[in-house]
């Protein structure tokens, strides 16, 4: 009767593992990404000698057109792990890694380059491209640099912090009794055991 609380706190998650947790700092660390992408990432300036300020403003969604979409990716991977199986979540952590890796470099050529990453817009509103311009970026790229990395982060620790989550799905259930004889399994739990490469036996 002694050991019966220091077990059953011990089989509670560390607060970094907990689901809600882990999904939650995915979903906001996502929406922070696609949240810089609305916001001006470059200053140009069509009239370098022109003392006035700059007269062209270039939001993430043109300068970095894959920032979008691979925040999008990301929040959904991010919500769908919660109630992923475990080869799903190696999967999605892999996916959300890339994602953010991705943001990552396209946020940083911005910042290496913004008169490059604006000559679309600038294009587009002017109708000439590479005419004489001075362009600046602006705190936004840097943010979006700083939320995929944590947002990597998040994801490359989702399958340690999945070993702590309770089944959820009857596959998994299935899964738990066949490695613990708890309960019957038929040829069918045995194949979904083989396919999240368990070993029925």
């Amino acid at each position: 009767m002694s050991d019966a609380r220091p077990q059953t706190a011990s089989a509670k998650p560390p607060v970094w593992a907990r689901k809600g947790n882990v999904v939650l700092a995915m979903a906001i660390l996502a929406l922070a990404v696609f949240g810089t992408t609305t916001q001006t990432w470059i200053n140009v300036r069509l009239d370098p000698a022109a003392a006035a300020n700059a007269d062209l403003h270039v939001q993430g969604s043109k300068a970095a057109t894959a920032v979008t979409a691979l925040a999008l990716v990301s929040l959904a991977g991010g919500l769908a792990s919660s109630i992923a199986g475990k080869v799903s979540r190696w999967i999605i952590s892999t996916i959300i890694v890339l994602a953010s890796a991705g943001i990552i470099v396209a946020a940083v050529m911005v910042l290496a380059d913004p008169l490059g990453a604006a000559q679309g817009t600038i294009a587009a509103t002017t109708g000439i491209s590479g005419g004489q311009a001075a362009a600046s970026s602006t705190v936004f790229p840097v943010l979006a640099v700083v939320a995929a990395s944590l947002l990597a982060l998040c994801g490359g620790l989702l399958p340690l912090a999945g070993k702590y989550w309770k089944a959820r799905t009857k596959y998994d259930v299935a899964g738990r009794a066949a490695r613990t004889g708890s309960g019957p399994v038929d040829e069918i739990d045995s194949w979904d055991s083989l396919s999240r490469g368990e070993d029925p036996t």
